[in-house]
């Protein structure tokens, strides 16, 4: 096969593998091996090249060698390529791949079961995007040839779910109704968006209550200022000048009578004093 169109063919949606992260070893390694034989590359994983060859068969084995080590490396997750790819031959990366996650193998049953009872789903992440990392999770056990009951994944995702969701998990576990799993993730999904709802809008009525508070107290605010200030204006307007004024002691106007501490009697706007 022609290395330009063997590149476009493998790099194409309908062919494309997910990345092998080395817990999904043997799905990828089966998945590998049947894509590498339709390409007639996977021979070169067998041994190594006879010793006698063509030019024509060298130059064909040297193009197929870097075809297969090409694919191969393309699937591998950034960790797994970088680690891989200082290796010059595919058999040699394929080997040690091999040795690696196959006796790894009963290590990776432990690990993921753990991940499996360790798994909550928190609160401040999408509920239904955390579902979905999850499931992803449980797939990884078909490696593993371990099947877990639809019925029993429903009960585990109902139990993950985090604290503020008490009252609705609750709801759940009390339900006569076996859920499926779609079923459960659109009860969730509506639940989800009902309680984002809800919390829009109860950031909203907040807000425009403060505003309303606000307005109301500048307005009391306003009222009592110029309250005050027409009160002053008023007794400024009340006021009658000195010349107008009767003192109540002597009749006459344009003084008033104020009696010292010392019995001097002073008027107030004269200059002079009584007694």
């Amino acid at each position: 096969m022609d290395q330009s169109v063997g590149l476009r063919m493998f790099g194409s949606d309908a062919i494309k593998l997910d990345r092998m992260d080395g817990m999904n070893f043997t799905r990828w390694k089966e998945k590998m091996k049947f894509l590498l034989n339709v390409f007639k590359v996977y021979y070169v994983l067998e041994g190594p090249p006879v010793s006698v060859m063509t030019e024509e068969e060298q130059r064909k084995r040297k193009q197929d060698e870097t075809l297969c080590r090409g694919y191969i490396l393309s699937t591998l997750t950034d960790r797994l390529y970088d680690l891989y790819t200082p290796m010059t031959f595919a058999r040699e990366i394929w080997n040690s791949l091999e040795e690696k996650y196959t006796d790894e193998k009963e290590g990776a049953d432990k690990f993921i079961t753990f991940k499996f009872f360790e798994f909550a789903i928190e609160a401040n992440v999408s509920i239904l995007d955390q579902v979905h990392e999850f499931l992803i999770l449980v797939s990884k056990f078909k490696n593993l040839n371990i099947e877990i009951p639809e019925k029993l994944l429903v009960g585990a995702i109902i139990t993950k779910l985090p604290s503020s969701w008490h009252s609705y998990r609750k709801k759940l576990m009390h339900t006569l109704e076996d859920f499926t799993l779609d079923q459960i993730q659109k009860h969730l999904r509506i639940e989800e968006e009902t309680r984002i709802r809800e919390q829009n809008l109860n950031g909203a009525s907040s807000s425009k209550v403060n505003y309303v508070d606000s307005k109301k107290n500048n307005k009391e605010n306003n009222k009592r200022r110029k309250g005050t200030w027409n009160s002053s204006k008023k007794n400024k307007k009340d006021k009658k000048p000195l010349f107008e004024v009767v003192c109540y002691k002597c009749g006459e106007k344009g003084h008033t009578y104020k009696e010292t501490e010392d019995g001097h009697e002073v008027m107030m706007g004269d200059n002079h004093t009584s007694k």
